[in-house]
């Protein structure tokens, strides 16, 4: 549908700014298949916020899979975002994450919210960048200042993100939640909303100026490891063209099978004292998460059988993935530790019975190299998981980073290159923390990198001219791009460490990025 430009209805158009007489800028209003929405001019861009997607997942709809959102007659405003899912909050921020990485409060479980990012009066068909976010599966949200899309939609894309139901709202699974589907999706609820998200976009993203035959998905984390998931699932199969996936890879050994998840159901039903769905689904939100029995258990994708049938490629598109260098830092409490014996049940947790062969690579002589050791144990972790999956998913084109970059703030020097310090950079909204002292040297590797993304969303392909060549990743010759203020590609591995590691993946070990 073509985009309309017009004075928005009393009540909602004739703004006056606090202080003057002066009229606002009419506000946009963009022409879905659903009905009118009223957004926001944002500078060179507009913004269309919290648009419901999807019917709200409340009473006995909680635990269901996601219905469209009907139709409505008249403007609908969207200048405000909407609830986020249901989830623990702590708006002053944790361990390197401030408050600009969390969500800030006003959950609930009517959260099924998407907003939109365009440029002013884009008209022509532009690529689309839709967003999921991280949280482990279990909090998380479309309106963290990190995730704002303006920036990135003043550079010629559409960019989307959405809410996605977390926690026990999201990923619960139930034998009464398998018999109520008759064959259909019986759990994942929190995947499945990102399908409708994705319908959605599909079928309205026209309206805003975006092309929906040029979809990348991306997301970090948990958001990378739905990403993956989605690229795994058939039920997402046409829905995107692209897919980028930040600080995770799929996790089959992992991810519990439907017989398991649901003794884990009945188990949390159990320590909420509930014997059956339909019980669960009497209690308040406040019950279901409190920390009681709630929190302890950690929810997440389950192989269903239906959304998720394995970890092998269902959509065969070019990818763009990687890790940051210190994504341990603050996710183990041993990190960079010295201690002999750490270091020691650190190799026999990464590569088990090759330990021995292993140990060779990480001096331990002293409290420094025991201590640079255990990071870079972990580095090389990540090295040989990206390896065996890039070895796995066949001839698409994959291109590989190792984000080094250190973001100034808090503790610097403690966290490093910390899981997700990427993120502000690639969506450039380095002044959603003004108090982090960032450098013009910080702005000017924001906007190289961000570059490299919004030319994969526009050719898949991150390479342009101007920026440093990123060679596509070859699992047969592997090099990695390493982000950082000076950006250049070097081997994934020196030869004595990739040859460990790839006789430890043909003898099915296990390795993770974490």
């Amino acid at each position: 549908m073509r985009r309309k430009r017009r004075t928005m209805l009393k009540g909602i158009a004739a703004l006056v700014l606090a202080g003057t007489a002066s009229a606002a800028p009419a506000a946009p209003v963009v022409h879905t298949r659903l009905g009118d929405l009223a957004g926001i001019a944002q500078d060179r861009t507009e913004a269309f916020l919290g648009i419901r997607y999807a019917e709200p997942p409340t009473g006995a709809r909680r635990w269901r899979s996601p219905l469209p959102i009907k139709g409505w007659q008249g403007v609908r405003p969207a200048q405000a975002f909407g609830h986020s899912c249901w989830q623990a909050v702590t708006p002053e921020g944790f361990g390197p994450w401030t408050h600009e990485y969390v969500t800030q409060g006003d959950v609930s479980e009517d959260c099924l919210f998407l907003n939109v990012w365009a440029p002013a009066r884009a008209k022509r068909k532009l690529p689309v960048l839709v967003w999921i976010y991280g949280g482990g599966f279990n909090s998380g949200s479309g309106a963290l200042p990190i995730y704002d899309g303006r920036a990135l939609a003043a550079r010629g894309i559409i960019v989307v993100n959405f809410n996605y139901r977390v926690g026990p709202f999201g990923f619960l699974a139930h034998p009464d939640l398998t018999r109520e589907a008759r064959g259909g999706p019986n759990a994942n609820f929190g995947l499945q909303d990102m399908i409708a998200a994705l319908k959605w976009v599909r079928a309205n993203i026209a309206a805003f100026g975006g092309d929906p035959n040029a979809v990348t998905i991306a997301g970090q984390s948990a958001g990378s490891m739905a990403v993956h998931d989605l690229v795994a699932s058939p039920l997402a199969k046409g829905l995107f063209a692209r897919a980028i996936g930040e600080s995770g890879l799929p996790d089959p050994a992992r991810a519990p099978t439907l017989a398991a998840a649901e003794a884990d159901g009945v188990a949390f039903a159990r320590s909420k004292g509930a014997d059956t769905i339909a019980a669960l689904r009497a209690m308040p939100a406040e019950a279901l998460a409190a920390s009681k029995g709630g929190n302890a258990m950690r929810f997440g994708p389950v192989f269903d059988g239906v959304l998720l049938q394995g970890a092998a490629p269902v959509s065969h598109v070019p990818m763009l993935v990687g890790f940051t260098a210190d994504e341990g830092s603050a996710l183990g409490h041993d990190y960079g530790s010295s201690d002999p014996a750490q270091l020691r049940e650190l190799l026999h947790a990464s590569f088990g019975a090759a330990d021995a062969r292993f140990a060779p690579f990480y001096p331990a002589a002293t409290d420094a190299e025991r201590a640079e050791s255990n990071r870079q144990i972990r580095r090389d972790r990540g090295a040989g998981a990206l390896l065996a999956w890039a070895a796995r998913r066949g001839p698409s084109p994959v291109f590989a980073y190792l984000w080094t970059h250190v973001e100034p703030g808090p503790q610097a020097d403690r966290w490093r290159a910390f899981h997700s310090s990427e993120i502000p950079y690639v969506f450039q909204t380095l002044d959603a923390a003004p108090e982090r002292d960032f450098t013009p040297a910080d702005r000017a590797l924001s906007d190289r990198i961000s570059t490299y993304w919004l030319n994969f969303v526009r050719t898949g392909n991150p390479n342009s001219a101007g920026l440093p060549r990123w060679p596509r990743f070859d699992p047969a010759a592997p090099r990695i791009q390493m982000i950082d203020a000076t950006i250049r590609t070097q081997p994934l591995l020196p030869p004595n460490k990739l040859a460990a590691m790839r006789a430890l993946i043909a003898q099915g070990g296990y390795l993770s990025i974490f």
